[in-house]
């Protein structure tokens, strides 16, 4: 059966009912229909939250479509539940880009998933649509200023970058001129749209405390300088108040429930290719208040997603992971050992071999973390034992726990190994984490280090660009925070055809965005875009609805 059609085969239970195996009164919750509900900020319980577990579910660079880290993330709680543990999922909410683009949707496979999958896949709560309404407002309010000369701040039009957004793959969106048609229309000036898992408000959104502290990080938004070179901030517009108003629902983090029943909440969707990929500090805090054991997951490889939410998110919200998963599949292993995406299936121990060097390089970087990450082979029914069996030695060679998952077929079961290995490393192998950098070092040198330690790059070069950036970053004394590398997640370099494990490489960063509001920079390297563009076959093409309003093709 198809995702979608496992999904129908749960026993979806009243979100109500999951609520109170949390200890959460019904009346408390906002509900969003039936199966879905906001929980209220007041629950996150600063106390409890050292008492418990944080487990980060990363992965090996992937292939283009994802090697399961939500689903390993999901299986891995159903495990940890039935052998004992309070353990709860915590997720980011999907695009649409993704959903109706390559990847598909967000919510698991087979018999790991959150439920209702075909509502968490689409509009959900309608979190992303506040969070596209919110920016799009401060957009327009930009542009108005300009426009109308008796307010205005004197903007110098030349040195906006804040952009529009849309939570869809449309790569004719990228670059645009606006204020077209005459002069009761604006002033035309050059522009363009973002995706919205990469707005500044999205990333503001999950790295905010609560309401009032999301209104002081929307303030603080860099929007450009003035003809006499003052800088002006979204607080300048008084946009903060009129914002956070579209924002206030969406701050509350969701709540849904796994295949099995258990609880499970999703909330912020920033991508880690070009955002921080992680879900809200608020979900994290929420899960971790409630329950003994939090599965979280950050997106794409460990050198991404995994990098970002030790170094930006841990540091602001002063947590440490317990443990690190990496995911893995036979299928990503022999792509890194130089196997074309339509042979994967194909049984190849010597590519998978070669492959490894990409797997030992992750490892590697969660070591420089002070964590020793467990391997979860994500089990598809065309590996070979032969296959299995490279990398289960590869794994003791390197010293780290490896379980074969079998979640997307048999849901928790599939991953009491896994479980079982994350608990013992829990109990036995107390992690020492540390940030790989200090805030307070140069931007350059912070870029470097990530580049160096994590890509295993020899050195990094800055475009013209993005030297004029890094004196305006020091002018606006913006050089205290963290890094947030917008870089392809196919490859340790910029260029997404470089597979395996890089060496000797130079990453080019070609400019470096400022998120003053979320409170980091946004290094691009190479030819990175904050816009993807859909695949030649997009999967809407496979999407139906029939009169009954049933959904088919959905993933």
């Amino acid at each position: 059966m198809t995702d979608i059609e496992i999904a129908r085969t749960a026993k979806i239970q009243p979100i109500g009912k999951i609520a109170e195996k949390l200890g959460l009164p019904p009346d408390d919750l906002n509900f969003y229909g039936k199966y879905k509900a906001k929980i209220p900020l007041k629950y996150i319980n600063e106390g409890k939250i050292p008492n418990s577990n944080l487990i980060l579910v990363s992965a090996i660079s992937p292939t283009p479509a994802g090697e399961g880290k939500t689903t390993t993330s999901v299986g891995l709680t159903e495990g940890l539940n039935l052998i004992g543990k309070k353990a709860m999922v915590v997720l980011r909410e999907p695009s649409l880009g993704p959903v109706f683009g390559m990847k598909g949707g967000a919510a698991g496979g087979g018999y790991s998933q959150v439920i209702p999958m075909e509502d968490i896949n689409l509009h959900f709560t309608g979190d992303f649509s506040a969070v596209e309404k919110a920016h799009n407002l401060l957009a327009a309010l930009i542009d108005n200023n300009i426009q109308n000369k008796k307010y205005s701040l004197n903007l110098d039009p030349r040195t906006i970058t804040f952009k529009r957004v849309m939570d869809m793959n449309d790569r004719a969106l990228r670059d645009n001129v606006i204020g077209l048609g005459g002069t009761g229309n604006g002033v035309p000036r050059e522009s363009g749209f973002d995706i919205t898992a990469a707005s500044e408000i999205m990333a503001i959104l999950c790295l905010s405390k609560n309401l009032m502290h999301l209104k002081e990080k929307i303030g603080n938004i860099f929007v450009g300088f003035t003809y006499d070179k003052t800088p002006v901030y979204a607080r300048d517009l008084k946009a903060e108040g009129a914002m956070a108003i579209l924002l206030k629902d969406a701050i509350m983090p969701n709540l849904v429930q796994t295949m099995e029943g258990n609880p499970a909440i999703i909330h912020g969707g920033p991508f880690a290719n070009i955002a921080q990929g992680t879900n809200t500090m608020i979900a994290t805090k929420m899960g971790l208040s409630l329950s003994d054991w939090v599965v979280t997951e950050a997106g794409f490889g460990f050198d991404l997603g995994g990098e970002k939410f030790l170094d930006i998110k841990c540091k602001y919200a002063d947590l440490a992971p317990s443990a690190v998963v990496l995911v893995a599949t036979i299928r990503a292993l022999k792509y890194h050992g130089g196997i074309a995406v339509a042979d994967l299936k194909t049984p190849q121990p010597s590519a998978v071999e070669k492959g490894l060097e990409n797997l030992e390089k992750h490892v590697e970087n969660a070591r420089q973390f002070g964590l020793t990450p467990i391997i979860a082979l994500n089990h598809f029914i065309w590996d070979s034992e032969e296959e299995i069996n490279v990398v289960r030695q590869k794994c003791v060679e390197l010293g780290v726990r490896f379980a074969v998952c079998d979640h997307w077929a048999d849901g928790g079961k599939g991953a009491i190994d896994l479980a079982n290995l994350v608990v013992d490393a829990v109990e036995n192998s107390p992690s020492a984490f540390q940030p790989i950098y200090d805030w307070d070092w140069p931007v350059p040198i912070k870029i470097e280090t990530i580049a160096r330690k994590i890509y295993g790059a020899s050195g990094v070069e800055f475009g013209p660009k993005a030297n004029a950036d890094l004196k305006k970053i020091e002018k606006l004394g913006l050089t205290g925070l963290p890094i947030c590398i917008a870089k392809t997640q196919y490859s340790f370099t910029d260029d997404p055809t470089i597979v395996g494990r890089a060496e000797e490489f130079y990453l080019t960063i070609r400019e470096i965005e400022i998120a003053a509001g979320a409170g980091f920079l946004v290094p691009i390297a190479g030819d990175m875009m904050r816009m993807p563009g859909l695949p030649a076959v997009p999967a809407a093409e496979g999407m139906d609805i029939d009169e009954n309003g049933v959904i088919v093709g959905l993933s």
